[in-house]
């Protein structure tokens, strides 16, 4: 069976809170290992309404401690945004409290406006430095030696299992010459998924970490009882995407009937194409979809996102996609 993780990005629904975001994300992750899923990771976003992740290595303990066999990570930490040795503590620190348990996917986008970078004490030309402070970072998890000057306590020997993350070729190739695990952000921006993923394959070189190229597909699920009302729960995602990129961000709006009155014809086409990699309806099209996405792509693993205003709803979505999941494994390739 190929595992199937879980990527939440704590959404703030309209008419609720950050904390009750942050009390649904602990519901959801302890839902979510119920129904077998391999990994749970969190994304880090700032200045953002309708996101509740920013800390994102703060929730990840707490979605750490709310479980106690699933893998719990970041997909991802912005690295621009951090100085690599205090990610390295952060995460170490992580390690150290839950073994073998915590992921560290990176990616290379500060994930934010300028004015955000610069209170985050970051600029924009940080993104520059990007594989060299991988590179460091991954060091500070690397056995204790007496040459190292400075030392991640905790994290030192902790060998924290670090992913890159992208939507463009540029991560496909960091991933590929450094034998990394690589997953790719599908689910918000697939233009360039066929190319990246032909590039890391092709070009991948074993290394200490990886023997073999390991590809994880990100795909957006919306799934309820009927086609209908999953894509009546999709309309949350799409207005959601809408506001974002025509500079308007917000909480998660409430679900509506009928987007295309909603929502201009140009808008609703681009939310549509960069949301293009998703499996929304019955539990039937929603296997249907997985299985298709699945055979061409061909990916090791698969993590499923989708941000639906009820919670109940979300559950149940995910509740869902995972019985799918599970249906493809037992089919023989």
């Amino acid at each position: 069976m190929i595992p199937y993780s879980l990527l939440d990005l704590s959404p703030i629904p309209e008419g609720s809170t950050a904390r009750e975001a942050l009390t649904n994300t602990l519901d959801l992750a302890r839902h979510a290992e119920g129904l077998g899923y391999h990994r749970y990771w969190l994304a880090e976003h700032h200045n953002m309404p309708g996101i509740a992740s920013a800390a994102t290595a703060v929730v990840i303990g707490q979605v750490a401690a709310a479980t106690s066999r699933m893998r719990v990570g970041a997909g991802g930490i912005m690295l621009p945004n951090h100085a690599p040795l205090m990610v390295a503590e952060a995460f170490g620190t992580l390690a150290t409290l839950f073994p073998d348990r915590i992921d560290l996917g990176l990616g290379r986008a500060p994930g934010t406006d300028m004015n955000t970078a610069r209170a985050l004490r970051r600029g924009f030309d940080n993104a520059d430095n990007f594989p060299r402070d991988v590179l460091e970072l991954m060091d500070y998890f690397d056995d204790d030696n007496a040459t190292r000057l400075v030392r991640a306590v905790p994290g030192t020997g902790t060998h924290v299992p670090v992913w890159i993350l992208g939507s463009s070729l540029y991560g496909a190739q960091l991933a590929a010459h450094l034998g990394l695990p690589y997953a790719f952000a599908s689910h918000f921006a697939p233009q360039a998924l066929d190319q990246a993923l032909a590039v890391y394959r092709e070009t991948f070189r074993p290394s200490e970490t990886l023997a073999r190229p390991r590809f994880m597909l990100a795909i957006n699920v919306f799934a309820a009882e009927t086609d209908a009302e999953a894509r009546r729960l999709r309309t949350s995602m799409q207005l959601a995407f809408v506001r974002l990129r025509t500079g308007q961000p917000g909480p998660l709006p409430r679900p509506i009937e009928d987007i295309e009155t909603a929502v201009p014809p140009a808008a609703l086409a681009m939310a549509n194409e960069a949301l293009s990699v998703t499996a929304v309806g019955s539990p039937e099209t929603v296997e249907r979809t997985l299985a298709s996405l699945i055979e061409r792509y061909s990916p090791d693993e698969v993590i499923l996102t989708g941000q639906i205003h009820d919670h109940a709803a979300r559950k149940r979505s995910f509740e869902i996609a995972a019985s799918a999941m599970k249906a493809l494994g037992s089919v023989p390739a």
